[in-house]
């Protein structure tokens, strides 16, 4: 589905969800029902926040070059467990 503008001369600017292609130049308003024509302005478009581009770019890489582990991490400092009944828990 794609987001169009449309501006009718009593009620302003109104948005209209329509799938890509179908958009005619002029519709009803949908709170007076008289003709609006339709606006061409510039897309929508977002900003991928940075940690989120990187990790897909860190993924599409993967796919072709894959980063093999060749040993395994260094343990992870110990800490108490904050309920009693965890300690007795396996740590690895």
């Amino acid at each position: 589905m794609a987001t169009y503008e449309y501006r009718c001369e009593r009620d302003g600017v109104f948005d209209a969800s329509l799938p890509i292609g179908t958009a005619s130049p002029s519709t009803r308003c949908p709170r007076c029902a008289a003709p609006a024509a339709r606006v061409f302005s510039a897309p929508r478009l977002a900003r991928t926040p940075v940690p989120l581009r990187r990790a897909i770019e860190r993924a599409a890489r993967s796919a072709e070059t894959p980063e093999v582990v060749t040993r395994l991490p260094g343990r992870r400092p110990s800490r108490p467990a904050p309920n009693p009944v965890h300690a007795r828990l396996p740590r690895w």
